[in-house]
């Protein structure tokens, strides 16, 4: 071991004058090296939070523009709301979904791709840097006309993130979390994954647990009330909930 290398050569390597003998130590690291890549620098999501970063997956894929032009959006984006999200409910809905996880039984988990699971709530909001700010930040209910314009959000994360590296269980839960259990889809039964149930339930209680622009922050047993509702409704599985609460119980998800 190097430390082991040190200790052995004390005497050879401590100079009285200078404190080293460089003409006497060997060293391991050499210029014509090739660097060591950063891996959790690259393929973390948090990379891509920033103004640089998203007007290049703009520029990757012709859709994004095409989605905003058939919509009336005009390009504009959201920095200081991505900055936000990044910091507050974009990591709260991810540290949620990973307590809800650890809280399933096996026969739930055992497919799931944990890296997925956490990139993808990580991520599931990324689209709305391209939301017109007036939209996302009214104070008031939404218009019918608005709410289609809000619900787009997740096309575009999907069409942003898809030329990355994220894979496409992590992109079809950014493109698919607002569908509930069991919900329809483009007039077809459709029944989410284990992931995407997971992320659909830790964005709904986060958001509710929020303050925004157009409500206060929910107490924990407020939100869990709503929640249980939507349970009552189909809209959540029931084994999900029950994880919800474990885990809030277990003190895994703050209590307000």
């Amino acid at each position: 071991m190097w430390f082991d290398y040190i200790s052995n050569n004390t005497n050879s390597i401590v100079n009285s004058t200078y404190g080293v003998q460089n003409n006497r130590i060997k060293s391991r690291v050499t210029f014509r090296q090739a660097p060591v890549q950063d891996t959790f620098r690259n393929n973390s999501p948090e990379r891509l939070f920033n103004e640089t970063a998203v007007r290049n997956l703009i520029s990757q894929n012709p859709e994004v523009l095409q989605i905003l032009a058939e919509h009336k959006i005009p390009l504009h984006l959201n920095i200081k709301e991505l900055q936000e999200l990044k910091t507050g409910h974009c990591k709260d809905t991810q540290n949620i979904s990973m307590a809800i996880y650890k809280h399933l039984p096996k026969v739930l988990t055992r497919d799931i791709n944990v890296a997925d699971l956490k990139n993808g709530a990580f991520l599931h909001d990324f689209g709305k840097v391209l939301i017109p700010p007036e939209i996302l930040n009214k104070k008031s209910s939404l218009s019918e006309d608005e709410h289609k314009i809000m619900d787009l959000h997740t096309e575009l994360g999907y069409q942003l993130l898809k030329n990355t590296n994220f894979n496409e269980n992590t992109l079809q839960i950014v493109r698919m979390h607002h569908n509930n259990y069991e919900n329809s889809v483009n007039g077809t039964s459709f029944v989410p994954n284990v992931s995407l149930q997971i992320v659909n339930l830790a964005d709904k209680f986060s958001a509710l647990m929020e303050q925004r622009s157009y409500k206060k922050a929910f107490s924990t047993d407020k939100t869990l009330a709503i929640i249980y509702k939507d349970v009552q409704d189909g809209k959540i599985h029931p084994m999900l909930y029950k994880a919800l609460c474990d885990a809030i119980n277990n003190n895994d998800i703050p209590q307000k």
